[in-house]
């Protein structure tokens, strides 16, 4: 069996360089971003967080993300490569309103993770969940797992490899798009609906009508998979995943999200569909000698 990530044996710093930020800030930066993503913005308190999604009209995802809400202004956190096509999508309509929209390059990013780093943040900084600090937010993901948004990274830690990070995320169940599937998938199909990701009470949103009508004529049929196994080729946000079929051929599945790679171990997220059984055998289209098993996610699809 495939070795897999785990929390290291005491808190450790990771780099974050796949994560980019933007700020909404102004007197109009909670109603606006009320009218562009899938959560519901105004109902969040100042110093908590809720992961999002970002939608072009067909309901079709731009960006998945997690929001922070601080005093003046919000923090949307994502991968980095996404910007590019989806912050000019988030300006599009901003003429109208009083807001500024801008990335933040300087942002510092960082996650903590390992045994007894819910202990660390209480001693440190007096915090047992998500919450404000003087310089920023810290951000509970986890069981000693936190996100820190703002804050000087901690040199004291001993560090970790920031593949090692995502590893975890993907075990945890939680999606991260690249712009490799930008326009590819609805919010469903990478179980925001799952993760609290979904307002169905906030009213009218870009993409709303897709997104409801997914859930109340239950017409989305993929979900997000994670995947455990072996290959001898590397793995890319992308790549496609093939399922085997009676007749002993392969028959194309879906795309990898998200991957964590060590040797011939790999860990994956991938979006499939949704009606698979879990003793499907699957593989990574080119690798024919790679296999990989459906693992059990660590949160119920039903809503």
């Amino acid at each position: 069996m495939s070795s897999l990530p785990c929390l290291p044996a005491s808190p450790h710093r990771f780099p974050l360089a796949r994560l980019g930020a933007i700020a909404l800030s102004g007197p109009d930066h909670l109603s606006y971003l009320q009218g562009q993503v899938t959560c519901d913005v105004a109902a969040l308190p100042v110093g908590s967080q809720t992961l999002g999604g970002h939608c072009d009209p067909k309901g079709k995802l731009w960006a998945s993300f997690r929001l922070l809400r601080q005093p003046e202004r919000l923090l949307l956190l994502l991968e980095q490569d996404l910007l590019a096509r989806q912050l000019p999508e988030l300006k599009k309509y901003a003429v109208f309103s009083k807001l500024t929209i801008a990335p933040l390059a300087d942002l510092p990013l960082w996650g903590l993770a390992g045994s007894g780093s819910d202990a660390w943040v209480a001693r440190h900084w007096g915090l047992e969940d998500t919450g404000l600090l003087a310089d920023g937010m810290a951000c509970r993901l986890g069981t000693d797992r936190w996100l820190l948004a703002g804050i000087p990274t901690e040199a004291d830690l001993p560090g970790a490899p920031e593949a090692d990070w995502w590893g975890l995320e993907i075990l945890a169940g939680l999606p991260h798009l690249s712009a490799v599937h930008q326009g590819e998938y609805i919010p469903q199909m990478i179980n925001l609906q799952a993760l609290g990701g979904i307002s169905f009470h906030k009213g009218c949103y870009t993409g709303q009508e897709t997104v409801a009508r997914a859930k109340y004529r239950g017409s989305n049929n993929r979900a997000l998979f994670i995947l455990q196994g072996q290959g001898s080729q590397a793995v890319a946000p992308g790549d496609v995943l093939e399922l085997a079929l009676e007749s002993g051929d392969w028959k194309r599945a879906g795309l990898v999200l998200d991957v964590w790679q060590q040797g011939a171990d790999r860990l994956l997220s991938a979006v499939l569909p949704q009606d698979l059984a879990v003793e499907t055998r699957l593989r990574l289209k080119g690798d024919e000698q790679s296999r990989l098993a459906i693992q059990p996610l660590p949160y119920s699809l039903a809503e």
